[in-house]
């Protein structure tokens, strides 16, 4: 039974670690209306904290993460501050210091 309950919650952790980071890819597009980043935002700190969750759990257990019994607590540690930095609003804020490709497009329309 433990050995199952292990294995399920490495499984349970991981998957919630891949669906945070396609969200977070996917960002871009979830931020085309303010609804849809607060969405994605939420869930990927959410799918972060109880991911984080889970890894500390698997450490306690003694679960091996990719081969490895000390990996666990430092992912958890990556994925809380993932799950902070999802919370962080940039919306309207220029944080690369640059133009956007459709920044560019649409200027060079107003100029034609």
């Amino acid at each position: 039974m433990n050995s199952g309950l292990v294995d399920l919650i490495e499984s349970l952790s991981l998957g919630m670690c891949g669906v945070a980071v396609i969200l977070w890819m996917s960002i871009g597009t979830f931020s085309r209306s303010m609804k849809g980043e607060i969405f994605a935002q939420r869930t990927i700190a959410t799918l972060c904290v109880v991911s984080a969750f889970l890894l500390v759990v698997l450490n306690f257990m003694g679960g091996e993460l990719w081969g490895s019994k000390s990996v666990a607590l430092p992912m958890a540690l990556v994925a809380v501050i993932v799950a902070i930095s999802a919370s962080m609003s940039l919306k309207g804020k220029d944080v690369q210091g640059e133009a956007n490709p459709h920044q560019i497009m649409k200027l060079k329309k107003e100029n034609r």
